[in-house]
């Protein structure tokens, strides 16, 4: 008996020096990509934090800067953002586990919800089309802007009117909706901001007219399910894992939310595909998938790498150069570039 238990603890001890050496081979594979960060980092004045794992492991993490310029506090890994429109993928995943419920069907019209409407196009409008911007509702009380399904204008509000539909299933608000989804999965630092419970949200900050950095009041006045969660770099790369090993959504509807349903020119990326609530370049989505995020004063990025099995997180909170958003976003896109050439090395 002694020399079993001897010989599971040898195989245990084993088994952890191994996991350990991958570990650290994981980071060593990616030192010159580190250095390449540091670099986008210090040359670009960015101020924030920035969180690169592969599986579980870290392979790079750097909070730098203030997360409030006033009194000069340090910016903390910890610190929490407001994620912009990086929040439609939840709401997207909220609108998806009642699919698999069998609640919903994505062909529903949405006016079989949200009897409220008093346009004759809430018969005609579809849930599937407020989850890709096809439905070409302006407001509530005007006509729509074109047929449903015939063509793409990016909606906040067709994600705030699946967060109703939401509410009317389960006479839930969308606050506790989310927080239950939250609460389930450990996301501890992820929040509605009706919640309350978020401590450590950094202050956010937009260039002036006269380049000064200045204070800004309004970072959570969008509509929640399109752009106002709180979450910080750690939630944001578990809810990677989380979604794309299945956990959250079944593979099946995962693999809806990666289908391209409709293309837009993007003042970053140009030419983008849209499926539910996540981006992806005209056949990338095996490649670089997820969601850039704007909320005035917070700059976000939350890409998946499938290739590498790599999330990459870049939070901001100062919004400089919004006259070309290019340059605003200069810091995400560099390192997401950096990524993105180690999964071409692998492209066979």
């Amino acid at each position: 008996m002694q020399a079993m238990k001897f010989n599971i603890l040898i195989l245990v001890m084993f088994l952890l020096a191994s996991c350990q050496t991958r570990s650290q081979k994981d980071v060593d594979t990616y030192k010159d990509v580190k250095l390449r960060i540091d670099s986008v980092i210090v040359n670009n004045n960015f101020n924030g934090v920035v969180l690169i794992t592969k599986d579980t492991t870290k392979i790079y993490a750097k909070a730098k800067g203030y997360s409030d310029i006033e009194t000069k506090k340090l910016m903390r890994l910890e610190d929490q953002f407001v994620i912009g429109s990086i929040s439609k993928q939840i709401t997207a995943v909220l609108i998806l586990r009642q699919y698999e419920k069998g609640i919903i069907k994505l062909n529903d019209a949405i006016g079989q919800y949200l009897t409220g409407i008093n346009q004759a196009w809430a018969e005609e409008v579809t849930i599937h089309q407020l989850l890709t911007h096809t439905h070409g509702i302006v407001t509530l009380n005007k006509p729509l802007e074109f047929k449903p399904g015939s063509n793409f204008h990016y909606s906040q509000l067709g994600y705030e009117l699946l967060a109703n539909i939401l509410e009317k299933l389960s006479s839930k608000t969308f606050n506790e909706l989310s927080t239950e989804l939250f609460n389930k999965y450990g996301l501890i630092n992820t929040f509605h901001p009706d919640n309350n419970g978020y401590g450590n949200l950094v202050k956010g900050y937009v260039e002036g007219e006269n380049g000064k950095l200045k204070y800004c009041s309004n970072s959570l006045s969008n509509y929640v399910p399109a752009g106002s969660f709180i979450s910080n770099v750690q939630d944001l790369s578990k809810w990677n894992q989380l979604l794309y090993s299945g956990q959250l959504v079944k593979k099946e509807t995962l693999e809806l939310m990666q289908i391209k349903y409709a293309t837009r020119i993007h003042p970053i990326f140009d030419k983008v595909d849209y499926g539910y609530g996540l981006l992806f370049k005209d056949g990338e989505q095996h490649m670089q998938i997820g969601a850039l995020g704007y909320s005035p004063g917070f700059v976000s990025a939350c890409y998946f790498y499938p290739q590498l099995n790599m999330n990459v997180v870049v939070l901001e909170n100062t919004a400089n150069h919004l006259y070309k958003f290019r340059k605003t976003f200069k810091v995400h896109t560099e390192i997401m570039g950096l990524i993105k050439n180690e999964c071409l090395i692998l492209t066979p």
